[in-house]
Formats: structure tokens, sequence, C-alpha cells
């Protein structure tokens, strides 16, 4: 009886192996976009761009839009945050020579808040090709919602 684990089992392994090399790929292409910053948000202005003429052309998918400037918004916080909070638990001075200062750590990276604005970006995309996320509403209130909130959230706890 062979028991080797390089054996397919049934119909499921091409399957992962296909899913295997898709996601080396797409790592692959991540990896050699990280250095890339400026076309990175360059790609970023171009998928705002396009979403945005199409949820115009629609004319419609405001409450997909809401969600997506509340995940965003959630995005910057993140982005303009520290990681410590340096009130109760922030970086001190060094006090060796051979320690080093950080004065701003981020919690969410760069990089990180780009992928996950482009991948929101993406599905709120595919999300604008079925009606059934096409929910009437009245933009204009959502609008008079989502502006507090981003001036709350900006504004801080002080």
């Amino acid at each position: 009886m062979d028991t080797s684990l390089d054996r397919s089992f049934g119909p499921w392994a091409s399957t992962g192996r296909i899913t295997s090399t898709v996601n080396a790929r797409y790592q692959h292409i991540l990896d050699k976009a990280t250095p890339l910053v400026g076309l990175r948000w360059c790609l970023w202005v171009l998928v705002f761009f396009l979403y945005g003429v199409r949820v115009w052309y629609l004319r419609g998918f405001y409450i997909v839009t809401y969600g997506l400037g509340i995940f965003n918004l959630n995005l910057v916080i993140g982005f303009l945050s520290p990681q410590l909070d340096p009130e109760t638990e922030g970086p001190a001075l060094p006090t060796k020579g051979d320690q080093e200062f950080k004065p701003f750590v981020r919690r969410l990276p760069e990089f990180k808040f780009w992928l996950a604005s482009i991948k929101a970006f993406c599905t709120a995309f595919c999300l604008t090709f079925f009606s059934v996320f096409d929910v009437p509403v009245f933009w204009p209130i959502l609008l008079v919602y989502w502006l507090p909130l981003f001036l709350v959230s900006m504004k801080g706890p002080n």
C-alpha cells in the first residue's frame, strides 16, 4: 500500500494544485509591486476612477458606495493611528546606546492599507453587476450620515 503524500486524492487534487499555483503567482505579483509605491497608488487612482464612473453611469449602488466609504475611512484611521498608545504604553526614549528610538509605528502599514483598499474597490465594483445590491435610497441622506462620521472620526478623542 502506497502512503505517499504526493498522490492525488480524487477530483479535488487538481483544484488544490491550481489554487496553489494561482496563490503563488498572486504573491509573486504582490512581492514585485511592494517597492513600486507610486505605481501602486496610480493603480489605486485608476480603480477609484473606474468605480466612480461605473456608479455614476448606473446612477445607483449608493449603499455599496456608502459601505465602501466607511471601510476606507476605517483603513485611513488605522493608517494614521500609532500601533502603541503614546499615553499609556508608548515608546520610551532610549536609555542605552544600542537602543533605537522609533517615534511612530503605524497600526496599519501603507502596503496593507493600499491592498485592503484595492480589494474593497474591486469587490464593490463586482457588486455593481448584481441588481440585488442596488437598494433604492436617497443618496444625500447617506452623505449627510457619512460626513459627521468622518469629522468625528478624524477629530479623535480630544
